[in-house]
């Protein structure tokens, strides 16, 4: 993968209409990824979650977003901890994103992305 830094906001080097926001926040869930889509990753990084933060600073910005489809193809797991997050490390998005991307399989890439430590587990993971 190639990557180029800058200290250009991206909102300056893209048209608005061509960037999706992902927040686990946004009620909108990421189907397929679009080529002609600018997508931004960790747009808020933080040791810390803070609820709805990415969201809102999409909205004001007046961005589309998206979330990454966890609830549709994955399902909560059984833990002591009862611990369930959908909030994902800036490499576990990009995981997911360039697994799905080479595979078309969200539940191949949300498999190699989202960590059992998050509290989701494939369907099939689940033992009877």
């Amino acid at each position: 993968f190639q990557m180029d830094m800058t200290p250009e906001s991206f909102l300056d080097l893209f048209p608005l209409d061509a960037i999706v926001y992902l927040t686990p926040d946004s009620e909108n869930v990421l189907e397929d990824i679009d080529p002609n889509k600018v997508y931004i990753l960790g747009g808020l990084v933080d040791e810390s979650i803070h609820k709805k933060l990415t969201l809102q600073r999409a909205h004001e910005q007046s961005l589309q977003t998206a979330r990454l489809p966890i609830r549709e193809y994955m399902v909560k797991s059984i833990s002591t901890k009862n611990y369930h997050s959908e909030t994902l490390a800036i490499n576990q998005v990009f995981d997911v994103l360039s697994t799905y991307y080479e595979t078309r399989s969200w539940p191949a890439a949300l498999k190699a992305g989202v960590s059992s430590g998050k509290g989701y587990v494939l369907p099939d993971a689940v033992k009877q």
